[in-house]
């Protein structure tokens, strides 16, 4: 102890650190919790908690975390991480790359709380700026990869792959049950394909293209096109060979070599995958990066995740929007194509505007530089005696007499190079890499001494040359915007004013139920760009990331005592990707116990979307379970589909607190309803964020929970991505987690699961910002943050329950972290709907709270701990006013077809137009609130026509006149 610690305990507090984080994050100071507490009727939070939380469910131990540390320590803590790194320049390649983030976009994009704390554009009208830069990126892939049709991001290039596979399985409509991967794809690629085939009962047969025989049986092939090794094939023969049989052909390729190599779609591909990593993304130790997927048109209705299209505005002007959501996993639930919720919506971004930035002039010439330094390379070479291929972009792969020796010295170096079980080893060349680096390269394979060349005779050895059949001629990112931005200031200019199109954190509250906006604090967010962290290839040696290393162990320990599991995988990297895995370790513990049979999920009516999808994915049938009127699963129900499936049940998927925004008193009985008939309890943790400090998964019965990072534990959501889905398993399950072809996490075992992700540990360059988080909260900030959410939102449930009806409650009258205000009835009386009180919100400076779910007609509402008390009233009051304008028009003092709610939002060039004819004021429209006046926001666009969209589907950008 130290002599001079102060025993006076004024002297000590005074003396105390300054930068205690918890009270930066969390919102309400004590002055504003006395008054919401007076407003709710309680005397003080315990009270609260104790009337909100069941009391049955409360866990009695404290959570054992480290203390908590100020902003200041947290980032020398992970700088010392950072430190324990050695970046070296690698060349391994397999899907990954250096690259170089132009510092414009690294400023203005990924390091910008105006881009990374958006929603997903859900609410299309506050969402332009970032659905134009989308537009970009699905235009840019289309036209790299010569297909009609790119989605808006996938979570890497595996998951893309596994994708295709499903939708050519989709094509076959189960006639067919084998799919023919090329031995000469990426590792990780194949192993995740096997992962998600085997619960769907595809047959992947791993064979060389050139020994590919397309039975009767084959639906699909998936080629690699360069492959990993780098080898360039013309393909065009083998896709003919499939189309004949009746197969669909996937293509995994690489953009940058798509610059100068014939795209995807010239020779004959129904579907291209890949990544977008190399286009100005960091490597971040694997993650997170952009996957991509573009295919033909017919199969638009299959195509997983979200597509960008332009339709028009209520004024007749062009407006982006998410286009035919009917296929998306929370409209088809089990019958969805996929389960993808979480695509990778800022590093998509930062890889369009890649796009963008260099132009096709641009591109071209860093893949001709990419392709001229390779061309180098193998000259060299081959003077030295190696046996290298002749027909490359960026990659050579060749043998060597003695592999650990060339590894060493390249390490010595700094420099990684591939590592095969062979006597091979692979170079793989990128936009980082120049002259200095090649003469490194060739004193590495000299035994450590800088050959002596015939510079004559190298220079003539040096072919950069294609056949004319893998040479690109067609033209690519033909759109004004990819020429129109060369300059930093105009790309400044452009990047700012699509930021200014959206509504983000930086604007106000963003209250959706289930989707925690919460702050992503500035501390938080600093490391992930720095070098130490963003630099490391996913397949570096293990010795070179031993800071990683150290924050996964201390993440997963954290992780495992918040939620009382005996293990964490951080491999996961989205949530729905997180409940795949969780059910995938549940089914295979249960055929490790020979029960092959159990196959029955059973799921409540109000289950996220993606929960039934999920299911399906992993070879499971779905059992609906009602819910009762106050929103609670039904035990009954429930009781008597587990005893009619006793025998094949497998598991139960449940969200707690539960979607409704209730504390099921029930959920112990839940879980042993369940366990006694041999099932696995999957806890859905998209509500963790309300039981983190008070209760534990485990303790509440559950074998498995998933965690979304980016909603408990502050990841930002990045408009749609990127996110982390870890899941915590109860050790009988922990022998089946995810393991991993190139890298094994450490624990893996024989009975490790296939992996789900492209690299070992998912998306470890975000993963800081979690750690950073909870080191900064420690135990009691955790907790705190746990009951101010609940204060929060209770807070808002008591106000606006004197206006609105609140759909669900728990015994004692109080909601969880988030409520659900029943609008189903201002149809009938008013003509309004809750998409008129979305709009309407937007000119209240608001985004949107969940629309109609889990309820039609309902919004729900999730304020979060970081929402200070005027913020929390600032909703109210608008949500009161609009309540206000709801019954003008039921009274008729409002006319029910011209009026501000059907009319919104109001853009400022309806406001300021030379004509106003509605029957209410222009300042009515745009000013409806004190603080309008004060700081405005103006939605770019006037309502978003849908049903056009979807009939006029366009998801690239061709000028915008043709639009019309």
């Amino acid at each position: 102890m130290n002599p001079f610690a102060p025993t006076d305990p004024a002297l000590a507090d005074s003396l105390a650190p300054t930068d205690t984080f918890a009270r930066r994050h969390i919102g309400p100071d004590a002055t504003q919790v006395a008054a919401m507490l007076d407003v709710i009727g309680v005397d003080s939070i315990a009270a609260l908690i104790a009337e909100a939380v069941p009391s049955g469910i409360r866990t009695d131990t404290a959570l054992m975390l480290p203390d908590a540390l100020g902003e200041q320590g947290a980032l020398t803590c992970l700088k010392a991480m950072a430190d324990r790194h050695q970046v070296c320049h690698s060349l391994i390649g397999m899907g990954y790359h250096g690259t170089h983030t132009p510092p414009v976009i690294q400023r203005n994009v990924l390091e910008n709380p105006g881009w990374y704390t958006q929603y997903t554009p859900y609410q299309a009208e506050i969402a332009q700026g970032r659905l134009e830069a989308l537009v970009n990126f699905q235009t840019m892939i289309a036209d790299l990869t010569g297909l009609p049709l790119a989605n808006s991001s996938l979570l890497d290039e595996a998951t893309a792959a596994a994708e295709a596979m499903a939708m050519c399985a989709a094509a076959a409509r189960g006639k067919k049950t084998t799919f023919l991967v090329a031995a000469n794809c990426h590792p990780q690629t194949i192993a995740v394909v096997q992962t998600r085939a085997e619960p769907l009962g595809i047959e992947v047969q791993i064979e060389a293209p050139g020994q590919m025989q397309f039975s009767d049986d084959v639906f699909g092939v998936l080629l690699q096109y360069p492959d990993t090794e780098g080898g360039l094939h013309d393909p065009s023969a083998l896709i003919e060979k499939a189309h004949a049989a009746g197969a669909l052909a996937v293509v995994a390729t690489d953009l940058l070599a798509l610059c100068l190599l014939k795209a995807p779609g010239e020779v004959g591909a129904d579907i291209a995958i890949g990544s977008s990593q190399r286009f100005g993304v960091p490597l971040g130790y694997g993650g997170p990066h952009a996957g991509f997927i573009s295919c033909q048109d017919r199969f638009k209705r299959t195509l997983p995740g979200r597509i960008v299209g332009v339709s028009k505005d209520a004024d007749g002007h062009p407006a982006y929007r998410l286009a035919l959501q009917t296929r998306e996993q929370h409209i088809r639930r089990d019958r969805a194509t996929s389960n993808i919720c979480t695509a990778q919506v800022l590093l998509a971004i930062v890889a369009g505007m890649y796009g963008v930035y260099h132009g096709p002039d641009g591109l071209r010439r860093i893949a001709t530089r990419v392709r001229g330094l390779t061309a180098v390379l193998s000259a060299g070479l081959t003077q030295l005696g190696y046996a290298v291929p002749d027909q490359v972009f960026d990659t050579l792969t060749f043998a060597v007499d003695d592999a650990e020796a060339i590894h060493a010295l390249a390490v010595g170096r700094n420099i990684n190079l591939r590592r095969y079980r062979d006597n091979r080893v692979g170079v793989a060349l990128d936009e980082t890499c120049d002259l200095d680096l090649i003469d490194d390269l060739f004193a590495v394979f000299n035994g450590g001494e800088r050959p002596e060349f015939d510079a004559s005779t190298l220079s003539a050895d040096i072919k950069v040359e294609w056949p004319a059949s893998l040479t690109r001629t067609s033209a690519y990112l033909t759109h004004p915007t990819f020429s129109a931005y060369r300059s930093e200031h105009a790309m400044l200019r452009y990047l700012h004013r699509l930021q200014h199109k959206d509504l983000s954190l930086t604007t106000s509250m963003i209250p959706l139920g289930s989707c925690t906006m919460k702050l992503n604090a500035t501390a938080e967010m600093m490391p992930i760009s720095w070098p130490g962290f963003a630099g490391l290839h996913p397949f570096a040696p293990r010795e070179q990331a031993q800071g990683y290393q150290a924050l996964f162990n201390e993440l997963e320990g954290w992780l495992a005592e918040i939620t009382g599991f005996s293990e964490v995988s951080l491999q996961p990297n989205a949530g729905s990707q997180g409940e795949f895995a969780g059910l995938l370790v549940i089914r295979a513990w249960h055929r490790a116990q020979g029960d092959t049979h159990r196959n029955v999920c059973l799921i409540p009516t109000s289950a996220h979307g993606t929960n039934p999808a999920s299911a399906v994915m992993a070879g499971m049938r779905v059992v609906a379970v009602k819910c009762n009127e106050r929103g609670d699963v039904d035990l009954a129900d429930l009781e008597a589909k587990a005893i009619e499936h006793a025998d094949s049940l497998a598991a139960l998927m449940i969200t707690y607190p539960s979607t409704h925004g209730v504390f099921e008193v029930e959920i112990k009985r839940i879980c042993d309803i369940v366990h006694a008939q041999g099932g696995q309890v999957y806890m859905d943790g998209a509500n963790m964020n309300a039981q983190v400090g008070l209760c534990r998964p485990a303790e509440l019965g559950a074998d498995v929970v998933h965690l979304n990072l980016h909603k408990t534990f502050c990841i930002p959501h990045g408009g749609g991505g990127p996110g982390m889905g870890p899941i915590g398993v109860a050790a009988h399950l922990a022998p089946f987690l995810p393991g991993h072809p190139v890298i094994a996490p450490e624990g893996a075992t024989d009975a490790s699961m296939g992996p789900v992700a492209a690299a070992p540990w998912g998306s470890p360059g975000i993963l800081p910002i979690s750690y950073a988080y909870i080191a900064m909260m420690g135990a009691d900030g955790l907790t705190h943050a746990t009951e101010a959410a609940i204060l929060n939102a209770n807070y808002m449930a008591t106000r606006l329950g004197a206006h609105y009806d609140v759909l669900f409650t728990g015994e004692n009258g109080r909601c969880a972290h988030e409520f659900i205000l029943d609008c189903r009835a201002f149809k009938a009386s008013a003509g309004v709907g809750v998409d008129d009180i979305a709009k309407r919100l937007m000119d209240y400076g608001f985004h949107a709270p969940t629309m109609s779910w889990p309820v039609a007609g309902t919004l729900m509402i999730e304020p979060t701990e970081s929402e200070e008390l005027d913020e929390l009233d600032r909703f109210c009051d608008a949500m009161i006013a609009i309540r206000a304008e709801i019954e003008a028009i039921a009274s008729g003092a409002m006319d029910r077809a011209d009026n501000p709610l059907v009319n919104a939002p109001h853009t400022a060039a309806r406001v300021l137009a030379d004509d106003w004819s509605h029957p209410y004021t222009r300042a009515q429209a745009a000013f409806p609130a004190p603080w309008v006046r004060a700081h405005k926001y103006w939605p770019p666009v006037a309502r978003v026509d849908n049903a056009y969209g979807d009939r006029n589907l366009m998801c690239t950008c061709p000028p915008m006149d043709d639009y019309m």
